[in-house]
């Protein structure tokens, strides 16, 4: 029986699907999904196994013009993901008319690997809509072949799944077949961490919010962690942890709870705030929180 493996990477503007595909194809939570923009960070891996294939799924940034450092580190994972990527998936959203950067913009349309453009988000639109959709796209994105989804609900993904294993090339698998990502355990507690921190708190804390889970300490039956929330300012930190601690308590209840989800397992969750000045900006900073690899 020959075995197929390759790389599948999504790429498309921020908010348009790409961590709810990527969840729904690996039947896992890795990246979160949440309704603000920038909510992935990192270039994520997710790996998918049959008996005779090997998806390895690649999560991106959603595509923007950069405004500091720490933003010019995630678009270089998105560069990152046309230069290994066996299939490319360019995600577009109903109502969408382009992506927010010329220059990927023309490696998608002058791509030598195979595309598929996937119009997400249909349940929100009719017949009429969707077809004036893949019309345009069609025009735009001539070397690609357009799939209708949604990610949300399902519809459609079970199809762009079988598609992509038929685009696969003939390879032995990459990753040991029990492996699920290239992340390590403590990268998913900072995520979750930061899940619920993007979901509670608004205008710039989100953003200027970094997670560092110093200590993970596995027992039999209960895993001990210690995590740091980074801030930028001293104000940040009054606001994220609150009126006598409440609003730090609410994400740390809220965390502990997905964290045990997770891992299958009891967790102690202990967090604490720190402020770490103009983080996004410095490069050591950057190069310690995994990006500018």
């Amino acid at each position: 029986m020959n075995h197929k493996a390759g790389f599948v990477n999504i790429i498309g503007n921020p908010n348009v699907g790409k961590s709810t595909l990527m969840n729904a194809f690996i039947g896992e939570k890795l990246s979160i999904i949440t309704s603000k923009a920038q909510t992935t960070r990192h270039r994520i891996l997710g790996i998918v196994n049959g008996d005779d294939f090997q998806m390895v799924l690649s999560d991106t940034p959603g595509i923007i013009k950069p405004a500091y450092e720490m933003q010019e580190s995630m678009m270089d994972f998105v560069k990152s993901a046309f230069d290994d990527a066996d299939v490319l998936i360019y995600m577009v959203e109903i109502g969408e008319k382009e992506l927010k950067d010329e220059a990927f913009f023309n490696r998608i349309t002058n791509s030598t690997i195979p595309v598929l453009l996937l119009l997400n988000k249909i349940d929100k639109s009719d017949q009429e809509q969707l077809e004036a959709q893949v019309q345009l796209w069609s025009e735009k994105v001539p070397n690609a072949e357009i799939m209708a989804v949604s990610a949300l609900e399902g519809f459609g993904v079970r199809e762009v799944f079988d598609r992509i294993i038929e685009l696969l090339p003939e390879s032995p698998p990459f990753y040991p077949k029990d492996q699920l990502t290239d992340k390590p355990e403590r990268f998913f507690v900072n995520e979750i961490i930061r899940e619920k921190i993007l979901m509670h708190y608004k205008k710039e804390i989100p953003y200027a919010v970094e997670i560092d889970t110093e200590e993970f300490f596995e027992e039999e039956d209960i895993i001990r962690m210690r995590s740091v929330i980074m801030v930028e300012r001293e104000t940040q930190k009054g606001i994220v942890i609150g009126h006598k601690g409440s609003a730090l308590k609410r994400v740390g209840v809220e965390a502990r709870k997905d964290l045990e989800k997770f891992f299958g397992k009891q967790v102690h969750l202990e967090l604490y705030v720190k402020v770490n000045k103009n983080w996004r900006s410095d490069q050591r900073q950057l190069k310690r929180f995994g990006y500018n690899q």
